[in-house]
């Protein structure tokens, strides 16, 4: 009697582990599921930024182009002067 009571003792045990496991499983599948869909969110997201950021970048390397002709302008132009300036003084 007492072989068959530890039998369907562990009989019972296992059925319920079995059902925890299963439900352990699918409340694992629905939370991948959960953050699946928030990563596709925030890759879409962060796409927009890409774009917004390349946006700026482009900008930023066109407005340091254009300052770094006007300065190479205002150089040669100081550049000349001041040499125009010495070449008089050379002369005298």
């Amino acid at each position: 009697m007492d072989v068959t009571f530890l039998q369907i003792l562990l009989y019972v045990l296992g059925a319920v582990l079995m059902v925890c496991l299963i439900v352990l499983i699918i409340k694992t599948i629905y939370t991948v599921n959960r953050i699946n869909f928030l990563l596709d969110n925030i890759e879409r997201k962060m796409k927009t930024v890409d774009q917004i950021f390349g946006v700026i970048d482009r900008f930023a390397d066109s407005f340091s182009l254009a300052t770094d002709k006007i300065t190479n302008g205002i150089v040669n132009f100081a550049s000349k002067l001041f040499n125009k300036k010495k070449k008089e003084r050379e002369d005298i």
